[in-house]
C-alpha cells in the first residue's frame, strides 16, 4: 500500500494536461492541492490500528492486504466497511472523500464484464481481473468519468446532430479502439492515477457505438482535463484542518484517443451483442455509488449539525426548543441515510462474478431522502448562523493593528466564549455555507450520483408494483395472491436473472 508521499511523487511524474482557465497545469498547481489533501486521509490511515480494520482489505484476486478504495467487495460485511469507512473519512474532511467513484466504477465492472462474457463468449472479464491486479498493486486512485454532454436532451446518442456529443468508439483495430468525445462533471480527475469511463444511459443498436467502457492514465495522449477547482479560504492566523480542502469538477475531452485492448472492458461498435450491457453498467455504477453516498452523505449531515450545535452555543440559543428541533431534523436525516445503506448491505446478494450488490430499493430511498433534504439543512445552518456568515469582515480585519480590537469586541456574543473562538466557529461556516467550494457542495449534495429524480425511477423500476397492490386487494377483499413473507422487490440477483434472461431471448428472435 501506498504512502501520501508516494502518491504525490506519482502525481508529479504525470504530463500537464489540466486547462485552468487559460493556462495548462501539471499536478504541482496550488489550486489542486486542497483536492490532493482529501485524498491523503485515504493513503493516512491505512496503517494505524484504530483505522485498519475499516480501511483495509484482503484482496480477492491476490489474497493481500490492500487499501480498501481498492477493493472489489465479496461480503456484506465488505460493503458495511466500506460504508463506515466513508463515513468516518468523510468526517475527518468535512465532506465528499472522492474516493469512492473509481471503486464504484469498478465494482459495477466486476459484476458486468462476467454477464458480458457469459453471453457473448468474450474475455473482458479476463482483461479486468489482470487490471484490478495492477490496480490494487499500485494503490491507485480512480476518477469514474460517466456524465456525457448529452447534447439535445430530448435525442438519443445516434440521434445527435453532432455525434460526439456522447463518447463513442470510431474505430476498433486489433490493438484496440479509438474513442472520442467529453465526460462533464467529474470530480478529482486532475489528481487521480487513472479514468475508469463507463455508459451514462442505456443504448439501443442504433447506439452501439456509445456502448464502451475502458480505463487510461488521466494523462493520457489525447486526454484534455478542463478543470474548475475550488477551495475553502485558509486561516492565516490559525490551523483548522477543515479549512485545507478542495475540490476540482472536470470536463475530460477525448481528441481521438487510443485506448489499448487491454484496457477495453466495453465495446460495443465491436461486438454488437454487448451494446444493451451498457445501460446495465451505467445503472450499476450508480447502484454502487449511491451506497458510498449512504456513508458520505450522512457525514456532511453531521458536519453540518455539528456546526449548527456549536454556532446555537456561541450565539446562545442552543437550549432553545426551536434550535433543538431543528438541529434534530439534521440527526435525523443523517441516521435514516446511513440506516438504508446499512440495510441495503444486510439485503446484498452475490452476483455471478461473485461481487456483492447491494439491495437497490434501500440504497436509492437513502440516496433520495439525503438530496431532498440537502438544502433544508444549509437552510438550518444558516438560519441558526445568522446573516454574519456571509456578512463578516474578512479574517485580517480582526487581527489589524488599528481596527482589530474593536473588531473582536462586536463580534462577541456568549459572554462565556472567547471572540477568537467566535471568530473561528463563524469563518469555519462561512466556508461551509457560502463560499465557492460550500456553492459546489451543495449542488453536489442534489445531484452527485443521480438526482432524487433518478433515484426515483431507479426505485420504480425494482419495486413489483403489482405485488404492492395485492396487500391492498387482500385488505379490501378483492381477490390476491399475497405472500405476506416476500418483499415487493427485485432483488440484486433476480435483476441479473432478469436481464440475462431478456438478453437470451433477444438472440433467440435475433436468430429467427
Amino acid at each position: 500500500m501506498k504512502t501520501y508521499e508516494e502518491y504525490v511523487q506519482d502525481l508529479l511524474k504525470m504530463k500537464p494536461n489540466i486547462y485552468i482557465g487559460d493556462e495548462v497545469v501539471g499536478r504541482d498547481d496550488p489550486r489542486i492541492q486542497g483536492g490532493m489533501r482529501i485524498i491523503k486521509e485515504t493513503y493516512d490511515h491505512v496503517n494505524e490500528p484504530e483505522w485498519e480494520d475499516v480501511c483495509t482489505a484482503t484482496s480477492h484476486i491476490t489474497n493481500k492486504k490492500i487499501n480498501r478504495f481498492t477493493h472489489i467487495h465479496q461480503s456484506e460485511d465488505d460493503l458495511l466497511k466500506k460504508q463506515m469507512m466513508t463515513r468516518q473519512l468523510c468526517h475527518r474532511v468535512g465532506g465528499c472523500i472522492q474516493r469512492c467513484m473509481g471503486i464504484d466504477a469498478l465494482n459495477a465492472l466486476s459484476v458486468v464484464t462476467y454477464e458480458v462474457d457469459q453471453a457473448t463468449g468474450s474475455d473482458h472479464y479476463q482483461r479486468f481481473l489482470k487490471y484490478m491486479e495492477y490496480f490494487q498493486e499500485n494503490d491507485l486512485v480512480a476518477s469514474c468519468a460517466q456524465t456525457d454532454a448529452k447534447g439535445d436532451r430530448l435525442k438519443r446518442p445516434h440521434e445527435q446532430e453532432d455525434p460526439d456529443q456522447y463518447l463513442r468508439v470510431i474505430e476498433t483495430r486489433e490493438d484496440g479502439i479509438i474513442v472520442r468525445g467529453c465526460k462533464v462533471n467529474i470530480t478529482n480527475t486532475p489528481y487521480a492515477h487513472e479514468m475508469v469511463v463507463v455508459p451514462c444511459r442505456y443504448m439501443g443498436p442504433e447506439d452501439k457505438d456509445y456502448a464502451v467502457a475502458f480505463a487510461l492514465p488521466a494523462d493520457w495522449e489525447g486526454v484534455k482535463l478542463l478543470t474548475r477547482p475550488a477551495n475553502f479560504r485558509k486561516s492565516k492566523f490559525y490551523e483548522a484542518p477543515g479549512l485545507e480542502i478542495g475540490d476540482a469538477e472536470t470536463f475530460i475531452i477525448f481528441d481521438d484517443v487510443f485506448v489499448p485492448k487491454e484496457r477495453v472492458f466495453l465495446n460495443g461498435n465491436g461486438d454488437p451483442r454487448q451494446t444493451p450491457y451498457a445501460g446495465f453498467l451505467a445503472l450499476m455504477f450508480a447502484h454502487y455509488h449511491r451506497h458510498s453516498y449512504t456513508g458520505c452523505k450522512p457525514a456532511v449531515s453531521e458536519v453540518l449539525a455539528s456546526a449548527a450545535s456549536l454556532v446555537a452555543e456561541y450565539n446562545g440559543i442552543e437550549n432553545t426548543s426551536h434550535a433543538k428541533d431543528k438541529i434534530s431534523h439534521i440527526i435525523g436525516t443523517a441516521e435514516l441515510v446511513f440506516a438504508a445503506g446499512e440495510s441495503s448491505a444486510k439485503h446484498s446478494e452475490k452476483a455471478p462474478s461473485g461481487t456483492q450488490v447491494p439491495d437497490e430499493i434501500l440504497t436509492n430511498a437513502g440516496r433520495r431522502l439525503a438530496g431532498e433534504m440537502i438544502y433544508e439543512e444549509y437552510k438550518i445552518l444558516s438560519d441558526l448562523s445568522g446573516g454574519i456568515i456571509a456578512t463578516l469582515p474578512f479574517e485580517e480585519t480582526f487581527y489589524h493593528e488599528e481596527v482589530g480590537e474593536l473588531a473582536m469586541k462586536y463580534l462577541k456574543r456568549n459572554p462565556r466564549i472567547k471572540p477568537e473562538y467566535m471568530l473561528r466557529c463563524f469563518k469555519g461556516i462561512e466556508n461551509l455555507g457560502v463560499s465557492d467550494l460550500a456553492g459546489v457542495m451543495q449542488v453536489a449534495g442534489l445531484h452527485g450520483g443521480g438526482s432524487p429524480q433518478m433515484e426515483t425511477i431507479t426505485m420504480m423500476m425494482r419495486y413489483d408494483t403489482e405485488k404492492l397492490k395485492d396487500i391492498a386487494k387482500y385488505l379490501f377483499g378483492i381477490k390476491s395472491k399475497l405472500n405476506p413473507y416476500e418483499r415487493p422487490t427485485v432483488t440484486p440477483r433476480k435483476q441479473l436473472e432478469k436481464f440475462r434472461k431478456a438478453m437470451i431471448s433477444k438472440r433467440e428472435r435475433e436468430n429467427q
